[in-house]
């Protein structure tokens, strides 16, 4: 027992790290854990205190709970089965299969991350670069829905700044969980994303197994009175409409429905801007045929710097105008056990329209392609006023006697682009970015109730 052994320097060294690696995984770790738990609690118990709706527990349960409740919930159990015969493997493979689905669905929310940082860049990067404007009943929409519900904010997919703008507008009332698309999948962005509470979907995906995996994570979310904000036209909008809503995610939320548990309230959100970042990228992509936004991050790279240095120099000016307003809420409980949801999406569709926003660069490319011909301001001035839609669509909140100056901005604005041509105190359109006219008029031809044919004939010419 008294014997002297002779241990290599190396072995020494590795069996103290092994020791000091056990005391810590046993002993300090989980104590540690516990203390940063506490806090986190307390931090989150006082920041639902000023939130209109409170984080609920299951946005904050673990990420490693949250995918095994997924993958042995018993409907995803028979879909693994039924995976597994019809595609001749082992129930083991696809029970793999549905826990990598988990894993690249399921987020790992940090209420320290959502709040403390992309709240606040949301606030900073929406205000730098647009004059950021919402609905007179915005609050009200939010405070009408019952408190217990679940709310679904349902909203049309301008631009990817939509993400920023509704995270910076909605801070105030809770945390906001997104359904994010492929784009969004790289590192390090991912594991940013999926810390603000977003999940990654497959648009494409027809596999009845991946399809089933996260219809009941987002059932579960919804039973767990997760706010989410979905985009159900399945991606931007190539050439300015608002495209018919899709049934996926709407058919999730909907099929896992129960009447005897909290209710469901999807909020209609429009969403229209002055400028849309990447106007040009979505106009190629409408020409060709396809959604294949092809960037180069060279190009991106040289924007910013030339908007940085456009900043320092002060010569920076915004992009105009980004408007979000909220539309009358749809219930589920409300519509009954008799719910279509075709007619659920025709709906939700219909009051986005009603109140979608009318910035002044859209009103101008429209009265622009009516027209056909060069315009004075004046008579542009006139135009705009009486070319506001009287019934549908949110008009832009104008200060009195600033209406002849928010007209004169937009034209400046489209000027600096490239769109127009001032010839003393004559408008023109540059003929070049006709398809950019067409793009902005499109966002607001909705909400006027017979489509003009001289528009109609100008886009023919073109």
């Amino acid at each position: 027992m008294t014997t002297t052994i002779e241990l290599p320097l190396w072995l020494f060294v590795l069996m103290v790290l092994f020791a000091m690696v056990t005391f810590a995984s046993h002993f300090l770790f989980p104590s540690v854990r516990w203390f940063f738990r506490r806090r986190l609690e307390r931090a989150v118990k006082r920041l639902n205190k000023r939130l209109t709706r409170p984080i609920e527990p299951f946005k904050l349960a673990r990420r490693y709970d949250m995918i095994q409740r997924i993958i042995y919930d018993p409907e995803v159990t028979q879909a693994i089965v039924t995976h597994a015969h019809e595609n001749r493997v082992p129930e083991n493979v696809a029970f793999q299969q549905a826990r990598r689905y988990a894993r690249e669905i399921v987020p790992s929310f940090s209420a320290f991350t959502y709040f403390s940082f992309g709240a606040r860049v949301s606030r900073w990067l929406a205000t730098a670069l647009y004059d950021v404007r919402t609905g007179l009943n915005n609050d009200q929409q939010i405070q009408s829905v019952d408190p217990n519900a679940t709310v679904v904010f349902v909203m049309n997919h301008r631009s990817n700044m939509d993400y920023v703008l509704v995270t910076y507008l909605a801070a105030r009332a809770s945390a906001l969980s997104y359904a994010v698309g492929e784009w969004a999948r790289v590192w390090p962005l991912s594991r940013l994303i999926k810390s603000m509470g977003a999940y990654f979907i497959r648009r494409k995906s027809r596999g009845q197994l991946y399809r089933k995996v996260l219809a009941r994570y987002v059932q579960m979310a919804t039973e767990g009175g997760v706010t989410q904000a979905i985009f159900p036209e399945g991606g931007l909008s190539v050439n300015g409409k608002l495209m018919p809503l899709k049934m996926g995610l709407l058919s999730y939320v909907v099929d896992g429905f129960d009447p005897d548990k909290r209710d469901v309230v999807f909020v209609p959100v429009a969403i229209n801007y002055d400028r849309v970042l990447e106007d040009r990228v979505l106009i190629a992509a409408d020409k060709r045929g396809d959604r294949r936004f092809g960037v180069s991050m060279r190009v991106v790279m040289l924007e910013i710097l030339r908007l940085l240095w456009q900043w320092i120099t002060r010569r920076y000016r915004k992009f105009g105008t980004a408007a979000v307003v909220f539309g009358p809420p749809v219930s589920l409980a409300a519509l009954g056990a008799e719910r279509d949801l075709n007619d659920l999406a025709t709906t939700l569709g219909d009051r986005i329209r009603d109140v979608m926003p009318v910035p002044f660069v859209p009103l101008l490319a429209r009265i622009f392609l009516q027209e056909g011909t060069p315009i004075t301001e004046a008579d542009l001035i006139h135009r705009a006023k009486h070319g506001m839609p009287k019934d549908l669509g949110t008009r832009p909140p104008i200060e009195a006697g600033a209406f002849c100056d928010r007209v004169k901005g937009a034209l400046d604005d489209m000027e600096r682009r490239g769109m127009l041509d001032k010839q003393g105190n004559v408008w023109a359109i540059v003929p070049a970015e006709h398809d950019l006219f067409r793009f902005y008029a499109n966002s607001i031809e909705d909400l006027y109730p017979v489509t003009n044919p001289s528009i109609d004939a100008a886009s023919a010419k073109s």
